[in-house]
Order: C-alpha cells, then structure tokens, then sequence
C-alpha cells in the first residue's frame, strides 16, 4: 500500500476529530478558517536522508579505484563513505552495524567488496546514485583475516585466523571447491600452527603463484597448477605487510620489531636484506635496538629513478609521546611526515593500475582517525594537496547548529569573499588526485547556510546549496579575550573546567548580516559584517549583574508598579552600581572574601587588528553576584531593525541597546508577569525541572563547594538541558527564559495599531508581551532613550516554550522586521542610503477585528491565538508521553507549517493556522544528547542533525525533494576506458620472460575444483538492484531483469570488441600494403642508382 493512501486517511481522520484537538473561534470573532485557505496536505511530505557531510566517524580501512579515481573508506560503525572530485561523495551502512575490516575495488567495473569483522564479505554495486548490496556471504566456521581481489579477475582470495584460504566467484558470490589449506602450505616439520593470513597477493609477473603470509613470520610461495609451495620463507619476528617488485622477483616484509626484509623470490634460505629505517646502528655491528612495528609497506617503483618505499610505524621506542609518521625512503633520502592524529591506514596512488608495470607513485592518501591527508610525492619536500572536502567540521567539537535555507542570494558570495583570505599556503599545486564521478544535475538552486559552532569558541560558515558543503567563512570569537599563558595564570573566575570560549547559542540575521553569539562563560559578543580591514583600539564592554531577587517559592511582589520601563535598582548594567553583598557566600570564598561583580573572562586591553569578514560591535559579560557564578544563558534574539539584542537565563532577562552600548531591561522572570495574572503567584516546586532547549552544550561548573544534582533523577528522567551549570535542585526550579521572538504586533488586548513588540516564551510555558517605544531613526535613534513596557501573560502552554511566529491574516509568515545590510565601515552617505527601517507590513486593526495569528510551539503543545483579542482559536497536543526536542515554523510549498522532533524519535508538522496532523513518522530514536542539541529544521523541506561528533546527516521532509532526490545525487561511476596493458616487448614475448597469464575458471570452476562445503558459508542475496531497476527485484522476474541487462553490457562490450577488431584489421591492411609498395620499390629502383655488379645480376633477372 502506498504511503500517501496512509496519509489520506490520516487527514480524514484529523478532520473528523477536529473538534477534540482543536477548539473553534470564539462568538463574536470572525472564523479565520473561511479567510486561510490551507494549501498543504499530507501529499507534500516524505522524509527521507539526503547527504552526510564530514569526516567518517572511526574509520577502519580504504580502498582506491585507480582507473575511476574514487576513494571508498569504511568505519567501525559498518558505514562506507564513497568519494569523487569535490561535491561528489556518498554515504552507505551495512545492516549489521560491524566494522568494516577491508575494502577491494572491482577496478573500473563499479563495484566494490566489502569485508567485515562479523565474517561476512558483501559485494556493492557502485553504477547506481544510491549503491546497494548484489550479494552477502556469511561465514559460518572461519573468521576473515584478509582479502585479495587481484586486477580483471573475479575470483576473490580469502584468508582466515585458521590460516586456510579460500576462493569466492564476485559474479555469483559462491565459493570455490579449492582450498588452500594451512597445514599443506607450512613445512610439515613445523609443529605449531602459523598463526592467521596477514598477506596474500599473486606474483606480478606470474598469476599462478600466490604469496602467502602468516603472522608468525612465515611466508609461501604457492603454485596454484600445481597445489604445493615452491619456496617458503622464514624469519623470526612477526609479519604486518608484504609488497612485491613490479618485476615478480623480490618482495618486501615488514615486521612487528621495527624491521624491513628484502627477499629474492629463489633464494628462500636468507633475506637478501635486512634493515631497521628508525633504528640505531650500533658501532660494534651488533643487531639494531627493536623498534615499534612496521605496520605496513608499500614498494613502488618508477622508470626514471629509485623506488619508493612508503611505510608507517617502525619508530624507536624511546621516541615517547611522539606523533604518528609517514615513512618516504626515496634512494638514499628518507623522510619522515609527523601526522596529527594516529595512522589508520594509507595507500600509494600510481599512474598504471597493472602490478607488473613500472608504477610511478604520484601521491599517498593517508587516512588517519580524525583527517584524512594526501601527500604529493611528486614536489620536493612532499607538501599536501588542499582537501575539498568538508572534512573539517570537527576541527574542534560541534556545540550548536542552525540551518538557513532560501537566504539571500549575495550572501554567499561575501562570505566566500572573506573567507578566500583565510586559507593557508605551501599546499601542493596540483590538482586533488581523487577526481572520479560527476555532479548531480538537481533544479534545486536556491541558497542554502549552515552555521557551527564550536567548543573552541569559532564558527564557521558553510556553503550547504545543492546538496554539498563547502567552507566559507570561519570565525574566532576566543581573540577578544585574553588568553590565559599556563595553567597557572588561568583566570579562578572561570565557570567551566574546559573550553571556557565554546559556542552556546547563536542568533543571526541574514538580511543585515548581524550576528550574535552567546558562550558558556556568561558572555554574549555582538558582531557586524565589514568588507573592509579595520584596528579596533578597545573593545566594547557591558557588565551585566543578574540575579533573582525572590525567592523561588515565594509568590513575586511587583510592588504595585506592574510595567517597569527601567533596569531595577539591584539589577544594574556596572559593577559600580551593583549594591555590596549582604552576606558571604559559603561555596566560592577567595582570599579577600566571595567573588562579586567580576567577569568569568577578561577582554583583551591591547588594539585588536580585525579583518574584513565579522568585526566586533559589542561584548556583554554576566558577572559572579555574592561568590555565586551568573547562569549559563538559555536564549538569545538580535533584531538589526531596532538594534537591540536580548538574552536570557534562569535569573530573568536583559535587553541591550548596541547602537547606544546601554543596558535597558535588566528584570527576574516572575518580574514579567503583571498582577493580575492567574501564573505570577504560583509556588513553585522544588523539584528537579527540565531546562530549556535553548541552551546548547553541557559543561561542568568547577568552582569548589558546589552541590551537585540529584544523579539517581538525572539518570531516571530525560533532561534536555544543554547546560548542567546549574548549582543545585533548587535552582533549577526556577523559571527560566527559554525563546524570544521580535515582531512588529499588538502589545495589549486594546490595542489597535501594531508596533515594536518582543514576545518572551519561559520554561513554564508562559508567553508573555513586551512593549518598545522606540526613537525615531537617524541621530535620535542614537542619543534618545527606548522605552520598555511589560505587558503581561499571552497565553499559557504546557511545556517549556520553544518557538514562536506571527502570521497575517491571509496566513503569510510575518518575519521579525529588519535592517538591509551596510558597510560599518563605508562613508556616511552609502550607509544611509542603506539604513532605513523595514516598514512594517502588518496593517492596523479595525475595532472588532482581529488580523494577526499568533503560533506558539512549546515542548507538548501548539496553540494558535487570534491578535489583538489573544483569543484561542486553535490547539494541538503533540505529545503526551514524550516531548518536542525542537520546533520550528517554517515555509513550505508556498506556505507555513510547524516542524517537531520528539525526544522518542517522530518527526511531525502541523497546518497553519488550524494545526491539522499532516506527517508523523518514527524517524530516529534519540540515542545521544547530540542530536537533541544538534537537531534543526529550515524553510522548503530541509533539516540535519550532528550524526556522529564528526558527521552531518542532511534530510529532508519534502515529497517533492524526494521525487528529485535521484537527480540531484552525484554520480560516482563514469564510463572510463582501461589504460592498454604494458607491452611485454619483443623479445620477452618470444622467450616468455614477460607476465604468465593464468585460467582460474579452469583451476577454481567447478568443474575442476567441485563445490564447496554447505556449511562454510552462507550465501545471501542483497537487496541491492542493477542500474536501471527500480526496488528490489526477485525471482523469475529479477532474474530475467539482470540477464537482460548483463546481456545488454555484454552486447555493447562485443560491439566495442567488434569495432577495435576492425580497426586492427584496418590497420594491418594498410602496413600490408605499405609494405609490398616498399619492396616494389626496392626491386624496380632506377638502375643508376645500383652498383656495377647488381646491375649486371638484375638484367639477367
């Protein structure tokens, strides 16, 4: 049954039960219903996975196709990641979930082997925009040590623990009745066993010798004809890796005490050469101290010049804490490449694909655990060629994302303009060697930006459009303060034990470029968009304290005054206005007693160089009060229209001026609500509370003395606190402030015209209104005072509140009005011609009528209120056993939805404004709290999450993106023509010294070598299709399917043959004919031209 019938009856199913999930318009008011007509249905939606962006998480092994230049890693996690040329890349996952143990191309057939640490080997097909498994073979009694898949054969060596081999035709994935038993190829003299296949590969100048090697340090030469070892070859250390000679007659060894072996393929009794490359040479000619294993070595060799040897590992022993190195000898050079992560494994890139042919090494791709690096051996002093992938994303770790689709087109372009002069020098000249694959040929053309933030106090800036990732921008929020030198000059007002800069939250405007970033510190740093380089000479300061002045089970006093319009005597903007502590605190005493009215980080004193890209506005910091650290801040909002920009936290909010660099609200929460409201006066428990979803990391506070929660109800409940930097049950009672939304609306129930509004969403589930009085623009925005007023409770939902929006009355989303962008730093004429305010487009309300929606999203519910009457007119239970992660109102197909995703995993929109069901899927249980801190949805269909603490998974919930997913796919196979083999030369032709060919059909068929046993393995079809096929094809039918299309392959491959013979007969006529001309020419040459006697002899002729 297809999915939309589903759907269908989902919608008529919510209709029928509006009534109970919704409730109507109140009498008097004008049903809204008859004004929206609602566009979106269930039809619109599907979600599926798009592209996963980053490095790949714990990787294990790597594979590279020569001839179609892709590059194909594997994890720990069963995951490939498949790469081309930039852009073009591709995710995949083994159901199992084992590690992937190795990988082996089908070189330029567009297929690739896989081998997992579960026994079980898989054969994909890599032809399609989204690769599938063909054939799986499940390993019952042997576990898989080693695979070897030589070029153009389809018959796969397999070596296990036990030290048998075995031999599996990739076309049908069945075994071989030919074993290569361990106990047949070992001495029989030897008595103990030779422990797992750590090596296997065929001569590369005769295919019926295959070289064996086992880890105790054995290694044989096997005859395939003949079923028996030719040479055997002993040494007394471990083997990790052998490499052969292009030539077939030597082959290298590496060792686990740090030593090189050379062997001659005849001379089996002695190394030809033994060398230690890290070792020291003792003077006395004794054996050189062991080193640390040689983990594995490659041999290549080129026409011009001396071999190259790469290896990594062999290290000495005493080189302690040393980094990881890549090994180079070149000749009687060797260079050793310090690595910044651990090496997991590399491989040598070479111009032939054939392993008999000189190999010309041009690069080495050096997977490591946390990047991937790619060395150019082609330059002197092997620089590395500049990576295209977003492989970055992990530089340091991610602690919040955001996710801007639709934005304006220019702004992509200014920030690659900044960013271009950030990049590093000294990379290689040459173009990326990984190369393969084609782009996608998606319509999916508008702007798309993510945004990262990090635990290092950075973010950066991603180009996201079209289904790729690229780097634009990348900025460091951490050089505005001072750095502490050492340990020991490390600040004791730090509020965290680690990474005191990271990203918290972030609020940003695309249209004027502001941006604003609060960190984990207490500090919130204001940033404009420049083109140009300026000095700025002293960095801008707001100290804020914030405090709750109520006890948190006391009902709040407002005093009799229910709208302040000033900061509150005892909540002032300096440390010189803050009133003395009244009392010592017990938990963070210092020598001159509790720390009051003091920054957790310092701001630079010295001038700050700041280049073109995001410059410094504004730093607000938060201040300890009474030896008590100030609260994590929990939400953030910047709106350049009216320049102001407010944050709050579990003490209450401030809002602050950055045009004026003044603090203008400084107030508790319960501070907010007016004395009629029914919430102000409720006790609040003391009980541990969820904290809100707008805080975006955990942290541990590390002042000394502090009470920490209670762990049995923190492992027992669910928390989605981002922030674990609150002291105590007691504190986390309070109501914090977990979202702002500005908009231009009805402050007050009586109000008939829309003006400056700032809607404050609580943990508790109340919104309430706050009025601005703002100046006119121009030089009185700068010198004249805003006015603020409290206006009261909105509505009141269960749950923390997570978004907010406004709609009109026709349901058009009502975005915050805004500021176009300028240049802070052009002259004063282009900056006015520029800032002017956003007039506001919601126009004013006749008595009796209302023309604004108002949505409000909170962890369990949605409503939708009628403005300015703040009437109900619709609701909507979202969940009653869990709760909402994240909401966020968003455009879709020409219109506005809400988007949810809930803590058990369902991803869920509503209509607006009547807040219809119109998808609920189980997507992904959340197993960690980085997706829940990650997760984030944007306009036209599009949302991600921070799959792995290196990976972004991209989806979308747009049946229209879904429908286009397979176009806008990169392709990674492209048709390419084998390189010709090498010419085996004359001479080598007619005395057979060149490359044996061998007939494994004949040695391994089954009509030679007989079936394998049942019970050695399992074959099991994959659900994988051939190009071309849609879904999984079985029986008769699939197989028709698939004969029919290797019948087409076949076909075009014999017409290919077909026409190369032709030519070939073309050409062997024309030397034909050139040749007889030629000896015609020679016998009736002119006769003056002949010498005396052969003239004679060719009259008589």
């Amino acid at each position: 049954m297809k999915k939309f019938n589903i759907r269908k009856v989902l919608d008529g199913l919510t209709a029928a039960s509006s009534s109970s999930s919704s409730s109507a318009a109140q009498p008097g008011t004008p049903s809204q219903n008859d004004v929206v007509q609602e566009t979106l249905q269930s039809e619109h939606f599907q979600l599926c996975k798009t592209v996963r962006h980053g490095f790949p998480y714990q990787p294990s092994s790597m594979a590279f196709d020569p001839v179609q230049k892709i590059l194909a890693i594997g994890t720990q996690t069963g995951a490939l990641r498949l790469f081309g040329r930039a852009g073009v890349e591709c995710y995949c996952q083994h159901e199992s979930g084992a590690a992937v143990i190795q990988l082996q191309f089908l070189i330029n057939e567009g297929a690739l082997v896989s081998a997992l640490a579960d026994d079980s080997i898989h054969l994909w097909n890599l032809r399609q925009k989204i690769p599938a498994i063909l054939h799986s073979l499940k390993f019952n009694k042997e576990r898989i040590t080693y695979c070897h898949l030589p070029f153009q054969s389809k018959w796969l060596y397999i070596g296990t623990e036990r030290g048998n081999i075995h031999i599996v035709n990739v076309e049908s994935f069945t075994l071989s009745g030919y074993v290569i038993m361990w106990n047949k190829a070992i001495e029989l003299s030897t008595k103990t066993h030779p422990g797992p296949v750590v090596h296997i590969s065929d001569n590369p100048m005769d295919e019926g010798k295959l070289l064996i090697g086992f880890e105790c340090g054995v290694v044989v030469l096997w005859d395939l004809k003949s079923k028996k070892a030719d040479y055997r070859y002993n040494y007394d250390e471990a083997i990790h890796s052998v490499a052969w000679h292009h030539e077939g007659k030597q082959f290298v060894c590496s060792h686990s005490d740090g030593t090189l072996t050379t062997w001659n393929v005849r001379a089996p009794a002695k190394a030809a050469q033994i060398i230690t490359p890290h070792g020291k040479q003792p003077k006395d000619g004794k054996k050189p101290e062991p080193c640390k294993p040689i983990l594995k070595v490659e041999y290549k060799t080129t026409r011009a010049g001396d071999p190259f040897m790469v290896l990594s590992g062999g290290l000495s022993y005493d080189t302690v804490g040393r980094r990881a190195c890549l090994t180079v000898m070149h000749g009687k050079s060797t260079a050793v490449l310090e690595m910044d992560y651990p090496i997991v494994d590399f491989l040598t890139l070479c111009e032939t694909p054939y392993p008999n042919d000189f190999q010309e090494p041009y690069a080495v791709v050096v997977l490591l655990e946390k990047d991937l690096v790619v060395i150019d051996l082609g330059q002197i002093g092997y620089p590395i060629f500049e990576n295209p992938y977003p492989l970055t994303i992990h530089e340091s770790p991610v602690t919040c994302v955001e996710y801007f689709a639709d934005c304006p087109a220019e702004l992509i372009p200014a920030l690659y303009s900044v960013g271009s002069r950030q990049k590093r020098q000294g990379y290689s000249k040459k173009e990326w060697p990984v190369s393969g694959g084609n782009w996608g040929q998606g319509t999916q053309s508008y702007p798309e930006i993510i945004i990262t933030g990090h635990a290092d106090g950075s973010i950066k800036f991603w180009d996201a459009s079209a289904l790729m990732l690229q780097v634009l921008y990348k900025l460091k929020t951490a050089k505005v303060f001072e750095r502490a030198r050492g340990k020991e000059e490390k600040p004791s007002t730090d509020i965290v034990d680690e990474d005191p800069f990271a990203i918290q939250t972030l609020s940003w405007c695309p249209e004027s470029r502001m941006l604003c970033v609060a960190g984990v510190s207490a500090h919130v740093i204001i940033y404009r968009f420049s083109k140009q380089e300026v000095t700025t000479e002293v960095v801008q300061l707001l100290e804020v304290r914030m405090q709750c002045e109520f006890s948190d089970v006391d009902s709040p006093d407002p005093g009799g005054d229910q709208t302040p319009t000033l900061p509150t005597p005892g909540a002032s903007s300096s440390p010189q206005e803050a009133e003395p502590p009244t009392q010592p605190s017990t938990g963070s005493n210092s020598s001159d007693g509790p720390r009051d009215n003091i920054p957790c980080l310092q701001v630079r004193s010295s001038p700050l160089k700041q280049s073109p890209g995001y410059q410094v506005e504004l730093v607000v910091q938060l201040v300890w009060v009474s030896g008590e650290p100030p609260q994590p801040i929990t939400s953030l909002a910047i709106n350049s229209s009216y320049g102001l920009v407010v944050f709050g936290n579990s003490s209450g909010l401030a809002v602050v001026d950055y045009l004026q660099k003044t603090l203008l609200l400084n107030m508790g929460t319960s501070e907010l609500y007016s004395p009629s409201d029914p919430y102000q006066g409720q006790p609040r428990s003391p009980r541990k509370a969820r904290q809100p979803s707008g805080a975006k990391m955990s942290r541990k506070i590390s002042s000394s003395g502090e009470q920490k929660p209670d762990q049995d109800a923190k492992d027992n409940s669910f928390t989605r606190s981002r922030s674990s930097s609150v002291t105590s049950i007691d504190r986390e009672s309070r109501e914090a402030i977990s979202s702002f939304h500005f908009c231009e609306s009805f402050p007050r129930k009586t109000d008939g015209q829309v003006g400056p509004c700032l809607l404050v969403g609580t943990t508790q589930g109340s919104v309430m209104t706050v009025a601005l009085s703002l100046p006119p623009a121009g030089d009185q925005r700068l010198q004249q005072s805003l006015g603020i007023a409290s206006c009261g409770t909105m509505v009141r939902l269960k749950g923390g509140v997570l978004t907010m929006a406004l709609l009109d009355f026709t349901g058009a989303l009502l975005p915050p009005p805004y500021e176009s962008w300028y240049d802070p730093n052009a002259s004063d004429e282009e900056k006015e011609k520029v800032r002017r305010r956003r007039p506001a487009s919601p126009p004013a309300s006749q008595e009796g009528q209302d023309t604004q929606f108002a949505v409000v999203c909170s962890e369990k519910q949605a409503k939708v209120l009628a403005l300015p009457s703040q009437t109900r007119l619709y609701k909507h239970n979202i969940t009653e056993t869990s709760f909402v992660l994240r909401a966020d109102v968003v455009q879709m197909a020409g219109t506005n939805c809400i988007a949810c995703f809930c803590a058990n995993g369902h991803i869920m929109t509503l209509s607006l404004p009547s807040l219809r069901p119109l998808l609920d899927l189980n997507y992904l249980p959340l197993t960690d709290m980085r997706i829940a801190r990650t997760f984030c949805f944007s306009n036209l269909g599009q949302a991600l999450y921070l799959t792995s603490p290196t990976e972004i998974q991209r989806i979308t919930y747009s049946q229209e993106t879904c429908d286009n997913l397979q176009e806008m796919l990169s392709e990674l196979f492209t048709p390419v023509e084998t390189p010709e083999a090498p010419n085996r030369g004359f001479f080598k032709g007619l005395f057979g010294g060149g490359a044996q060919s061998l007939d494994r059909e004949d040695l391994f068929g089954e009509t030679a070598a007989g079936k394998a046993s049942r019970t050695l393995a399992q074959h099991i079809p994959g659900p994988g299709s051939m190009e071309g096929m849609k879904g999984a094809a079985s029986g008769v039918v699939g197989d028709l399917a698939r004969a029919r299309i290797a019948l087409d392959e076949r076909g075009q491959k014999l017409g290919e043959l077909e026409e190369r013979t032709a030519a070939m007969m073309a050409s062997a006529e024309s030397f034909s004919k050139h040749a007889h001309d030629f000896f015609v020419f020679l016998f009736f040459c002119p006769l003056w031209c002949l010498p005396n006697g052969e003239l004679e002899t060719r009259r008589k002729v």
